[in-house]
């Protein structure tokens, strides 16, 4: 860029903006991929081939129902999403993130979160010109409640997210704590739940008890990463008011029909889901045995470990893990509580050796 077209640049984009980094996805090319917590696992050949073949009949030519009545649908069967709730569709739920910020972007609202978090909360409150507030977790990640409630009390969000389980953290948050927080809220609950089938327990058959509450979701987690496809369900009145801010067409003709025959399929995904619970019980004792490591609860696909020593220690062993062909996630550098901690999305059984045995080597 020359230097005239670069000063109209900084003259017309916002300052935070040309402050703030990207969100960065690392090159894994060549690299066992554990690093952004997708399955490790392929379709079977059997479905995979049905999928090539509804595929190739589709009108591309055509754009796709802007409503995805039947995909929608599937949805709320298949979720359980509640009778009398809605769902709203969204290109990964970084969109719905959007769409939902959007809705409450009033001047002068304050958009809350426990930190760290997703990252994602916290940059769409600043794309939005919202006030972000986020509140630290106790030391060992857990929550903080009553503080969290003296904050909600004192700044009067509009908009509180909850990620159940916590990313990058892993761990789920007391649900008697949530419920404290939801009844406390002035305004819109958010309950992520990106890793629920690893977790066990659910916010969504309660969206008929709170007023001020939606369940947000993901496919991405159980398979379905590449197709890019989020969902927030709830009371009518709020999906109603997000449809407004949702881009016409945005979900894509492959996205909806893939997504629907894998729906239909959805018993393969939960066997798959299945595998990487169990794999994560083991991977965790074998972290441990390593040494050198703290190994955090994980109710997640993916457990967060910290690597003992000075500033520093995480990268280099993230360095030489990386060196060895295996690619994880180094949050070192970014929130000061996750400094030296490593996010280890579970793999297959073999991924996972691989991954344990490059620990061990970059640990010594």
């Amino acid at each position: 860029m020359s230097a005239a077209k670069k000063d109209v640049a900084d003259a017309v984009i916002r300052p935070e903006i040309q402050s703030m980094q990207a969100y960065q996805v690392s090159d894994a090319a060549g690299l066992v991929k554990l690093d952004v917590m997708e399955s490790p696992y392929r379709l079977p050949d059997g479905l995979a081939v049905e999928i090539g073949q509804l595929v190739a009949e589709l009108e591309l030519n055509r754009y796709p129902v802007p409503s995805a009545t039947k995909l929608r649908a599937l949805i709320r069967e298949v979720m359980q999403v509640p009778a009398g709730c809605d769902v709203l569709l969204g290109n990964g739920s970084d969109e719905c993130i959007q769409y939902i910020t959007a809705a409450v972007a009033r001047e002068g609202a304050v958009v809350m979160a426990p930190v760290p978090s997703f990252a994602m909360f916290a940059m769409h409150a600043l794309f939005f010109r919202l006030r972000f507030v986020g509140m630290p977790l106790r030391e060992d990640f857990t929550l903080d409640s009553d503080a969290f409630l003296a904050a909600v009390a004192k700044e009067k969000p509009a908009l509180v997210w909850l990620a159940f389980p916590n990313n990058p953290t892993g761990n789920a948050f007391p649900i008697a704590d949530i419920e404290r927080i939801i009844r406390a809220a002035p305004g819109l609950v958010v309950i992520d739940e990106a890793y629920q089938p690893f977790a066990g327990s659910t916010f969504m058959p309660r969206l008929a008890e709170f007023d001020n509450m939606v369940v947000m979701r993901t496919v991405s987690k159980i398979g379905m990463a590449g197709l890019r496809l989020g969902y927030v369900c709830g009371r009518p009145a709020w999906i109603e008011a997000f449809n407004k801010t949702r881009s016409p067409f945005n979900i894509n003709i492959l996205t909806e029909a893939v997504a629907i025959k894998l729906l239909q399929n959805k018993k393969v995904l939960d066997a798959q889901a299945a595998k990487v619970l169990g794999e994560r019980e083991q991977l965790r004792p074998a972290l441990e045995k390593l040494g050198g490591l703290t190994v955090y609860p994980s109710a997640a696909n993916f457990l967060l470990v910290r690597v003992a020593g000075a500033k520093g220690a995480g990268t280099r062993v993230f360095e030489r893990v990386k060196a060895q062909g295996v690619l994880v996630k180094d949050f070192s550098g970014g929130h000061p509580s996750l400094e030296n901690c490593l996010r280890l999305t579970v793999g297959t059984p073999e991924e996972n050796r691989i991954l344990l045995a490059a620990l061990r080597e970059a640990l010594k």
